[in-house]
């Protein structure tokens, strides 16, 4: 299935009564979806807890409180 079909599809997945906005953002959010499947399938991803000491570090950096 082409990316146009797909996207066909998500749009009449949608309520008739949909905006504009509402179809930018779920079209936006589908992607960052995709994109983040994609990277987990080629491993490049981070496990939790090393997301929260990456955080805790760049948060100690900008003078930031940690909780």
């Amino acid at each position: 299935m082409s990316t146009k079909e797909k996207v066909i599809d998500w749009i009449r997945a949608l309520p008739d009564d949909c905006t504009l906005e509402d179809v930018q953002y779920h079209l936006h959010v589908r992607e960052k979806v995709g994109q983040g499947m994609e990277a987990l399938e080629q491993g490049q991803v981070v496990s939790h807890e090393e997301a929260k000491r990456r955080m805790a570090e760049w948060l100690a950096l900008h003078g930031q409180p940690q909780r």
